[in-house]
Formats: C-alpha cells, sequence, structure tokens
C-alpha cells in the first residue's frame, strides 16, 4: 500500500487549499546546530559529476555550445526522456533528450534562432523556418510591427537596451512546490475554479480567462513530462526523494518551454527539510543519502542551458540562466527560516565545486543562527559564489514567504510576478540634455531640448535640460515596455510558471537604470568643480575637461550621494506616473550585470573625466578607483540609495583580497560578517562578495585551462571567468578590489 503523502504533517488550512506558506510555517523545524553533521558526495554522485564536467569540457572545446537540435520547437514534451548516466541518476529528467544538448525556441523570434545558429554554423530547419516565418508570428516580429520610430532608434542607439523584445522576459517564479505537494491534479482543479468563477466579458477578465486556460493545459502537460520518467506528478509526493524529483520537474518544464532570461529557482529550503526530516526520523533515509538528492539536483541545475545570440552574449556575459535559489531569512513569527537544507544546499559548492547556477543568495539578518552566519561566509569566502541580501529590508514589504527573482529583487513566491524592464542610459540621458538632444555618437537628433553654447557647463541649464530628458525618457520606456508585454502575453506566454502562481497574481514591471554613478560624478563636476566642453561643429561636446575640487561618488560625501538620490528620486516619480501595462505597480533597479561594458561602448565622454568608449562601474557601485575613502565610506554611499523606490534592487559588487579579511580564517569570517551586517544595517540591499588576487584573474585570463571552474560575482549573478570575453575580463580586473579594511 502506498503511504499517505500527507502523513504526520501538522495544520489543515493548507490542506483545502493552495497555501505552500501555510504548510511550511506549521510544519518546518528551525536548524540552530553546526556545519558537523553534512556529508560529501555518494560514488553515485562522484560518477555522475565526474561524466559532466568532462561534457562541460567537451562543451569549452567545442566554442561554448555542445550541440544544437534544429528539427524540434522547444516545448514541455517535445523529447522523449534523457538521461545523463541512468544507474546513477537519483534525480532524472534533462531539458533534451542528452546533456547540454541545446534546442531551438523560436516563440521569441525566428531571427533570434537564424543568428544563434549561424553563430555555430548550424543551419535551422527550413520546415520550421516556413512555418515561423509564414504561418506563425513570434514575440520578436509582433513587437517591432509595433515600435514607433522613437522607441526604434532610442534602442538602436542604446538608450534603452537589454530589453526583452528578443528572447523570453523571465522574472517570473513558478512555485514549483506547489506540484510537489498537491499534485499536478489537483492544482489543475483549482485553476478550473477560478476560470469557471470568471463570467465577466470586459477585456480584462476575458485576457485572464485566456491565461487561466493555458495554464490549464501546461499541467496536462506537465503531467505527461512526469509520466515519460516514470513519475506520476498528478498525486502529491509521498516522501523526499518525490517532493525533490517532483520539484525539479515542475522547474524542468518551465525550462523546456521557455528561454526567460531569468528563470529562479524560489526560496525551497524549509519545504524540502520538511520531507527529509520526515523520512529520517520513519528511518527511510541518511543523511548521506539526503545530501546526495541535493547534490544531484543541483548537478541537474547546472546543466540548463539556453541557446542564445551573439549580441545576447555580449549583454549577459558568461552563459548564465539566473537559476536563483535563497537561503535563510526570518520567519514573520520570529523563528528562523534556516534549516539543515539550507547547510546541505551550500554544501554542494564544497562537494561540486563551486560555480555560477543555481545562484546561490542568502536573505541575510544578523538575527539568524550564529552557526550558519559563520558557513555562509565561509563558503563565500572559499569560492566568491554566493550573495547576500537584506532581509531586514525586505521582509516588512514582502512577507517572509519571498524569493529573489532574477540577479536582486524580490517578489513573493507564487503570489507575484514581475514583467522584466531592462534599463536605460542614464549617462546618455545627459548628455542628451548636454547636446541639445541629439545623440553624442552619431549626431542624430533624438529630441528637442535647448542647446547649450557656453564654454562651461552652467548647473542650472544642464538640471533643466536633464529634467527635460528624463520626462521624455520616462514616457518612452514605459511606452516601450507596455509593448513588449502586451507581445509577449500574447505571443510567448509562460505558461507553466504561470500556472505555479495565483491565476490574478499581483504584477510589477522591473524598470532599470544603468550609469548612476557616472551620472553623480559628472553632475558633481558640473555642480561642484568646472566642466569646460570643447565641441564639434553640430556643437556636440566631443570632449570635456573637469576642473576644480569636485567630490566622487563612493566617499560618503553627501553632496555627490545626494545627487545620485536626486536623479533616482526624479526619474522614478516620472515613471510611476505613467499607466503600466496589466496595472502593473512599476519598480527600478541600478543594475548592469555585465552590460556595463557594452553600455561604455555606446557612450561618449562624459564630464566627470571618463573618456569614450570606457566601461560603466556595474551596478550601483562607484566608479573603479575613484572610492578614495575605503569599503566602509564606499558602502555607505551606496547605502543612501533608497530601496522604497529602488525594489527592483540596489546591486553592489564588493570585492577584496584574502589577506585584507584577516590572516586566519576565523578572523576572515568574523570581519566579512561585520561589513555586511553594518551595510545592511545602513540599509544597503544586496552585496555580491568576492574574495580573491588580482593576479588570480591575470592569470585565469592567461591559463585558462587552468581554471575551469573559477567563479566570480559580477552584477547580481555569478559567472566562470573564462567564459567572458577578454574584454570582459579585462573590466572586472579594473575593478576596485581592497587590499585593507
Amino acid at each position: 500500500m502506498e503511504p499517505l503523502p500527507w502523513r504526520n504533517f501538522q495544520g489543515k488550512g493548507w490542506q483545502d487549499r493552495i497555501d505552500v506558506a501555510e504548510f511550511v510555517g506549521d510544519n518546518y523545524r528551525p536548524y540552530y546546530g553546526t556545519a558537523e553533521f553534512l556529508e560529501g558526495k555518494t560514488e553515485k554522485t562522484s560518477r555522475l559529476w565526474d561524466k559532466c564536467l568532462q561534457l562541460m569540457a567537451d562543451e569549452r572545446a567545442a566554442g561554448g555550445v555542445l550541440e544544437i537540435d534544429t528539427r524540434r520547437v522547444a516545448g514541455i514534451t517535445a523529447w522523449g526522456p534523457g538521461y545523463i548516466q541512468p544507474d546513477d541518476e537519483v534525480i532524472v529528467g534533462l531539458q533534451t533528450d542528452k546533456p547540454l544538448k541545446r534546442m531551438v525556441n523560436p516563440w521569441g523570434g525566428w531571427r533570434m534562432v537564424e543568428a544563434a545558429c549561424e553563430a555555430r554554423n548550424v543551419k535551422p530547419d527550413l520546415t520550421m523556418a516556413k512555418i515561423f516565418t509564414r504561418y506563425r508570428r513570434t514575440q520578436n516580429e509582433a513587437i517591432f510591427r509595433i515600435y514607433t520610430p522613437a522607441m526604434r532608434q532610442a534602442r538602436k542607439l542604446g538608450i534603452i537596451t537589454g530589453l526583452p523584445d528578443a528572447y523570453g522576459r523571465g522574472r517570473l517564479i513558478g512555485d514549483y512546490r506547489r506540484v510537489a505537494l498537491y499534485g499536478t491534479e489537483f492544482l489543475m482543479r483549482e485553476k478550473q475554479k477560478d476560470l469557471y468563477a470568471m463570467d465577466n466579458v470586459d477585456d480584462t477578465t476575458v485576457h485572464l480567462r485566456e491565461d487561466i486556460a493555458d495554464q490549464v493545459r501546461a499541467l496536462e502537460r506537465m503531467a505527461e513530462l512526469g509520466k515519460s520518467y516514470g513519475c506520476d506528478i498528478s498525486r502529491p509526493a509521498t516522501n523526499a526523494r518525490e517532493a525533490v524529483q517532483w520539484l525539479y520537474l515542475a522547474y524542468l518544464c518551465a525550462v523546456k518551454e521557455q528561454n526567460g532570461a531569468a528563470m529562479s529557482f524560489g526560496h525551497n529550503s524549509p519545504f524540502l527539510d520538511i520531507y527529509i526530516e520526515r523520512d529520517v526520523a520513519e528511518g527511510a533515509l541518511t543523511e548521506t543519502e539526503a545530501q546526495e538528492l541535493i547534490d544531484q539536483l543541483v548537478i541537474k541545475l547546472r546543466l540548463v542551458r539556453h541557446l542564445r545570440t551573439p549580441d545576447y552574449d555580449q549583454l549577459f556575459a558568461g552563459d548564465p540562466t539566473w537559476i536563483t535559489e535563497s537561503l535563510g531569512g526570518m520567519g514573520e513569527d520570529g523563528r528562523p527560516l534556516v534549516t539543515k537544507t539550507d547547510f546541505r544546499w551550500l554544501q554542494t559548492l564544497r562537494n561540486l565545486g563551486p560555480a555560477p547556477e543555481p545562484n546561490l543568495t542568502i536573505l541575510s539578518s544578523p538575527r539568524l543562527p550564529e552557526a550558519f552566519r559563520d558557513f555562509c561566509a565561509e563558503i563565500a569566502i572559499k569560492t566568491s559564489a554566493i550573495q547576500f541580501e537584506n532581509d531586514e529590508l525586505m521582509r516588512p514589504i514582502f512577507g517572509d514567504n519571498y524569493a529573489i527573482s532574477c540577479c536582486v529583487s524580490a517578489t513573493r513566491v507564487g503570489r507575484d510576478m514581475q514583467f522584466f524592464g531592462a534599463r536605460v542610459n542614464l549617462v546618455k540621458a545627459l548628455l542628451l540634455a548636454i547636446n541639445g538632444g541629439k545623440d553624442e555618437l552619431t549626431g542624430a537628433q533624438v529630441l528637442e531640448v535647448p542647446q547649450l553654447t557656453g564654454e562651461y557647463l552652467e548647473w542650472d541649464q544642464v538640471w533643466h535640460n536633464y529634467e527635460r530628458v528624463l520626462n521624455w525618457l520616462a514616457v518612452l520606456y514605459s511606452r516601450t515596455m507596455n509593448c513588449i508585454h502586451y507581445m509577449h502575453d500574447k505571443y510567448n506566454y509562460e505558461r507553466v510558471q504561470m500556472a505555479l502562481i495565483d491565476s490574478n497574481p499581483h504584477r510589477y514591471m522591473a524598470f532599470g537604470i544603468a550609469g548612476l554613478s557616472v551620472v553623480a560624478d559628472s553632475l558633481s563636476a558640473i555642480r561642484y568643480g568646472r566642466v569646460k566642453v570643447v565641441r564639434n561643429e553640430q556643437g556636440i561636446a566631443k570632449e570635456f575637461i573637469a576642473g576644480g575640487d569636485f567630490p566622487y561618488y563612493g566617499n560618503d560625501d553627501d553632496r555627490v550621494d545626494g545627487l545620485a538620490v536626486r536623479v533616482i528620486r526624479y526619474f522614478y516619480s516620472t515613471l510611476a506616473a505613467q499607466p503600466i501595462y496589466r496595472n502593473a505597480v512599476p519598480t527600478l533597479s541600478i543594475l548592469t550585470i555585465t552590460s556595463n561594458v557594452v553600455y561604455g561602448k555606446k557612450t561618449g565622454p562624459t564630464p566627470d573625466g571618463r573618456l569614450p568608449g570606457k566601461p560603466f562601474a556595474p551596478g550601483a557601485n562607484p566608479m573603479h578607483g575613484r572610492e578614495k575613502s575605503g569599503v566602509v565610506a564606499a558602502m555607505h554611499s551606496i547605502a543612501k540609495i533608497p530601496y522604497d523606490i529602488c525594489r527592483d534592487g540596489v546591486s553592489y559588487t564588493f570585492s577584496i583580497t584574502p589577506r585584507a579579511l584577516g590572516l586566519e580564517s576565523g578572523e576572515r569570517t568574523r570581519n566579512l560578517l561585520s561589513l555586511i551586517d553594518g551595510y545592511f544595517g545602513a540599509l544597503g540591499h544586496h552585496i555580491n562578495v568576492n574574495v580573491y588576487n588580482r593576479e588570480t584573474l591575470i592569470e585565469a585570463m592567461e591559463h585558462p585551462e587552468l581554471y575551469p571552474n573559477l567563479t566570480i560575482r559580477v552584477s547580481g549573478y555569478a559567472v566562470n571567468f573564462i567564459k567572458l570575453s577578454r574584454e570582459q575580463q579585462l573590466e572586472v580586473i579594473e575593478r576596485t578590489i581592497y587590499e585593507r579594511m
């Protein structure tokens, strides 16, 4: 007789309705102990991982893509079951029928498929090409049909960039736990109830009804995929292995059908720990076997791949998938959400070695158990593979059932969804204000603002023009995003992820800005220094000569830090006044990923003395070398950026040498935790932690074969350093690496 799936679980409310958060709160047990209980990898996992390492080496040798299946369209059931080494796999399932084989996903745009295939000397299937150019409109085609000339121009010139108009938008976190707890049959019934309860005929309701109908179909297909692997995910999981397997299969369905820019995993440790601890208590599972489940789950997540275009790879370097898994955090009832399984996730970085995926993110609080905090810091120092976010800042807004979507932004799991809004280049916007609305590189007239003609830049004139440009840009930006997401919903809808989110979720529109530190320093030079302009015959500034003693952002100087905040507040207030698709709430991020190199290329000289084409600083960081007052002052500057208007995230990438943190491991751990606590206590939001020497990066750039797994944090995510282009590697090497506290 099959065991009852919910045996010995506490609570009743979650049994009658979909409420995973209540189930977790009723059943998880916080863990206050040390990491001593952890186990190494099993023989099965060792053999499996060795096979994967060889496959990854083959992938690198092949130029980054091992194989492409051009004959099938991406879909949940497009491929039969795929395995790596069946006898060693405790957790099964692959995106296609072979590990690291990439699939063609034409729903986003056929031109993207052609470009991605051409870059790898592969020809797309002719029948598929005919279907997606003659009979089936794609997201990319639909968006470009309705773009205005101004939208196209802003995109081409790099004023608005990184737009999800040529790839899946991502930023959605399906509550994959729902499949493990309830099974797809229960979830389907609940969706059908929601569908039949909506009886109005207004546009909003009909749109939502179509969404839910698509979600029901997705749940049917998900169950079919499970059967192909011998897993009946139509019913709830009955033990820990099934809970991990069901959870992964639900996620696998999402990455089989979507190539979203970010395909986050959620906050699953307390949930999985409930099943693991029950099995351990019943004598059905050992600690070694529990670690094996998490190790093999992580192996599968590390194998997720998408077929990308060269342009995409320039913006989002390192072949990332942003499979973000959140760890830690405090419960609203005062108990830490730390369990033994949080430790097990971190242990994978020791058992399998460091890697960018999954993007492990610590929801940090000084109230977390000390042993867990110490372990997080120890792993961060040894691997440079995890990031920390301020749980005390996010929990009052999102509650305790939230996770990190994409890189740094929080959403409530299963309750919220997020439209990805890319980012605007605020530096080019400033140059438009200075150059009479003309693009500084091409001379193209973008908008009409008064031409500045004086030999020196005058603060009042520049700020007046800049306000006009920011107003224009906010309107154009919001309208562009509305076009994109309307068409994405229509032609590339994420039915799997949305099937695992409430039927009528709270929606965010995640706007973003790039180049904040350059703008702050430039405005500071104009206001507190003296900036001479050298113009060409069109009146466009081709050189700025900055003089005087003006403060740089990143030194805890309120004059320049206040200018950064002023720009953000002004731009957000204008954005927030715009009508947003599906009544989404606008949020803002200070984040660049690795795109700071591309943004810099598209941007001319700036009043702060930055030369044309030079990269921006990543995220909210000060420009390299300008933070002269030390790490604490830099952190104070960044912490002044208000989270209340930047809830999509304020990304800070911090790098320090091991010796600067201390001479022995205990001292390093204490010092790192002190820095993080101080930064978060000052209301900082996010911090990437890199602990390495510049010499290591230089050697890895010259001898990549010696550093196949060197992992670094860049801006909200981690990458294999050797997967970056040489230009991007050099930019990382030029970043500030603190050599003393």
